[in-house]
C-alpha cells in the first residue's frame, strides 16, 4: 500500500512536464492536482502501473468552486465572472487497497477536461453528470448528451453557482 506522498512522486519522476500539486494543508482528504488536458494520460498510468494498478474509478465529481466576482449582464441580471469548475476523481486499487483523489480544475468560460470514459467504464456516466449539472466539456467522451435534465434544456446548468430557475419549461411553470 503507497501513500499519497509516494504516489505524488512516482507521478512527478513519470510525467516532469505535468503541473502537479500535492495538497495536504486541508482539513479533508489530501489530493492531488493535475492538469486537465493531462486527466487521460496520468489516468491510463496509474490503472495500468504495477505498483499502483488503480482499477476501479469509484467516484467523478463536478464541483463550481466560484471564486470571482458578480456583475450585471446587458440584461441587469447578476452573472459570475471568473473562478473555476473543477473535478474530483476517487480511485481505489482493490488488489493493493490504497486509495487516490485527484483534482482538476478547468475555466468557467470554457470548461474542458479529458475524458476518462476509455480508462474506468464507470467514468462515462458520471462525467455525462457533470456535463449536464456544470457544463464542464469531457474531450473524447463517446457519448456525452445530457443524462438527467430533459434533452431541450436550454437553461445552463442546475449545479452552478450562479444558475437561475427559468420561469416556464415547455409552457409549465417552474418554481414551485
Amino acid at each position: 500500500m503507497k501513500t499519497i506522498e509516494e504516489i505524488f512522486q512516482i507521478l512527478k519522476d513519470n510525467f516532469p512536464n505535468s503541473e502537479l500539486t500535492l495538497k495536504t494543508d486541508i482539513p479533508t482528504e489530501s489530493f492531488i492536482i493535475i492538469p486537465p488536458f493531462d486527466v487521460d494520460k496520468i489516468s491510463l498510468f496509474l490503472r495500468d502501473n504495477s505498483d499502483l494498478q488503480f482499477d476501479s474509478l469509484m467516484c467523478l465529481s463536478g464541483v463550481d468552486d466560484f471564486n470571482g466576482q458578480k456583475v450585471k449582464d446587458e440584461n441587469g441580471n447578476e452573472i459570475m465572472q471568473g473562478g473555476t469548475l473543477s473535478v474530483y476523481y476517487h480511485l481505489e486499487s482493490t488488489p493493493l487497497r490504497h486509495k487516490l483523489v485527484l483534482k482538476t480544475s478547468t475555466s468557467r468560460d470554457n470548461p474542458e477536461v479529458v475524458s476518462n470514459a476509455e480508462i474506468w467504464n464507470s467514468a462515462n456516466w458520471h462525467e455525462r453528470e457533470a456535463y449536464d449539472m456544470f457544463g464542464i466539456k469531457f474531450i473524447n467522451h463517446p457519448d456525452l448528451r445530457r443524462i438527467l435534465m430533459p434533452y431541450d434544456w436550454e437553461f445552463g446548468f442546475p449545479l452552478r453557482k450562479d444558475y437561475q430557475n427559468p420561469e416556464f419549461y415547455q409552457g409549465m411553470k417552474v418554481p414551485y
